[in-house]
């Protein structure tokens, strides 16, 4: 088939720029198209600067983004160092966010129906189903990471019979039981639905806020100091040692929060204005996770101090009490905080995905349900094995994907077609977006250039001992593309931006879009 322009009628505006679909001209009848993927009414679309802003604080409260410091300085970093490094990466990765984000706003679409104006509306599965599947990958990781945080809590609170129960596949089975049960609760959260979340959010931030300062004050006041850590130099120093170091690590600090920079119009879609959605995610995002990180950096100092070692994991440190209240009260914030983060980074997303794959069989929460059972499948405690593998490995290759397809879709959104799209297209065959049987080819070009440019050159680092640490050969994939590895997420954005701009625009393809 061809590709076609139809004329179409003119796009209705409403107050402050806002795209509003008039409920008869939505094609609900048309295999791409059901009620959780159609545009939010402008009347829905609520969420204000704080309901953003709560949803970043609550999503960045949370045990990796804690942890993330210590990784770093596992690898040689000194504190300072590591936060530089996160502060910076989160301002790198805001920009992609805002900018896929306008797209929510004002035309109250989720990110696969985004994605189909670049790629086409079959061609979108791709971009959706990456995504889905790197949400199931963290939502796992996460569902881990808290489970085991409540099995740690719990199995001080009864005495560490927990940690001496039978083993199941090496682990204690009380260790799996809180791992399936936290999961068994957010999956009932979710089905609850994205205003119930809103809530859920705006309560989340202020009390994991709350949480962590009362552990700064616990650990400071057992404290004479904030311990040596904050005094040990760098082993890497700011010289030729650094920046081997430093680039691969600010693109697995990028990769951390890339998922959200394309999937972010699932939540920007309520948004009550653009306003509300910059001002929101500027004032969330990078401050908090800064901030988060010094945060972290002080805790462990003190706990340094206090029992003579480093503790990075703010679970373990928890645990030293032997206060009953004081455990609980760590119990219920590691909930809410993993909670908070998980359902909102790592179920929305594959929840809209998995429908847009099938919307006549998938609905939202069917989507959810997907992702849970994936989530489990993919063994996420091997994920976060060793520093190495979840920093350079699962977060570097994710982001140099992810990264790929943020560029695809800010070209096509920004510089193509000026951000003016045409909702019913979005959803009928035949229209503007179908181009070759519902698929761009330069779309597809554009990401398998552009990733096959940033991860194709991925490698593992060998240890001391002669061993790899990771599961890519020590010369790369691709031995002349093991260069640019260290650099994946802006490597794969920037080639698959430039790359598609350069195939769309010399042939009349405008913002209209495309004439064969």
């Amino acid at each position: 088939m061809t590709e076609t322009v139809p004329t179409g009628s003119p796009i209705p505006q409403s107050a402050g720029g806002r795209v509003e679909l008039a409920p008869e001209a939505f094609p609900a009848d048309s295999p791409f198209a059901n009620e959780d993927l159609r545009p939010v009414p402008v009347s829905e679309r609520k969420w204000t600067t704080y309901n953003f802003a709560a949803l970043w604080i609550s999503m960045a409260h949370c045990i990796p983004s804690w942890t993330l410091a210590s990784g770093l300085v596992a690898l040689g970093m000194d504190w300072k160092q590591a936060v530089f490094t996160i502060a910076l990466a989160n301002i790198i990765v805001l920009l992609p966010m805002l900018a896929t984000g306008h797209a929510g706003p004002k035309y109250g679409i989720p990110f696969p129906v985004l994605a189909r104006a670049s790629f086409g509306l079959r061609g979108a599965n791709i971009p959706a189903l990456i995504r889905a599947a790197v949400a199931c990958g963290w939502f796992g990781i996460q569902t881990w990471i808290g489970g085991s945080g409540i099995f740690a809590l719990g199995s001080k609170l009864t005495g560490g019979h927990w940690e001496d129960a039978g083993q199941i596949a090496g682990n204690p089975w009380p260790l799996w039981l809180c791992f399936l049960l936290f999961w068994a609760l957010q999956i009932a959260i979710i089905y609850r639905g994205m205003d119930f979340l809103r809530h859920f959010e705006n309560w989340a931030a202020p009390f994991v806020i709350a949480g962590a300062l009362v552990l700064l004050i616990w650990i400071a006041v057992k404290a004479d100091g904030f311990g040596a850590l904050l005094d040990q130099p760098s082993k890497l120093g700011w010289g030729a040692d650094f920046w081997p170091v430093f680039f691969p690590s600010l693109m697995g600090m990028i990769g951390f929060w890339a998922t959200l920079s394309l999937n972010i119009p699932d939540f920007t879609r309520f948004g009550a204005s653009q306003k509300a959605q910059t001002w929101g995610q500027a004032l969330g995002l990078p401050t908090t996770m800064t901030l988060f990180a010094v945060l972290a950096v002080l805790v462990t100092s003190g706990s340094e101090a206090v029992y003579g070692e480093a503790i990075w994991d703010p679970v373990a440190l928890a645990a030293k009490t032997d206060n009953a209240f004081g455990l609980l009260f760590a119990l219920v914030i590691v909930l809410v905080a993993t909670i908070s983060v998980n359902i909102a980074a790592n179920v929305v997303s594959p929840a809209y995905d998995l429908s847009n794959l099938a919307p006549k069989f998938i609905n939202f929460r069917t989507g959810a349900l997907i992702t849970g059972v994936v989530g489990i499948l993919i063994f996420p405690w091997k994920l976060i094995s060793t520093p190495e593998f979840y920093i350079f490995t699962w977060l570097g290759v994710v982001g140099g994907l992810l990264g790929t397809v943020a560029g695809i879709l800010i070209a096509d959104y920004w510089i193509v077609r000026r951000t003016v799209l045409h909702l019913v297209d979005l959803y009928t065959p035949g229209g503007r977006y179908w181009y070759t049987n519902g698929w761009n080819w330069r779309a597809i070009v554009s990401f398998v250039v552009g990733g096959l440019l940033a991860v194709g050159g991925s490698y593992s680092a060998v240890g001391a001992d002669g061993k790899k640490t990771g599961p890519f050969p020590a010369d790369g994939l691709i031995p002349f593309l093991k260069p640019l590895a260290d650099y994946g997420w802006a490597v794969g954005l920037g080639a698959s931006l430039l790359l598609y701009i350069a195939l769309m625009l010399p042939k009349g393809r405008e913002q209209e879009g495309i004439a064969a």
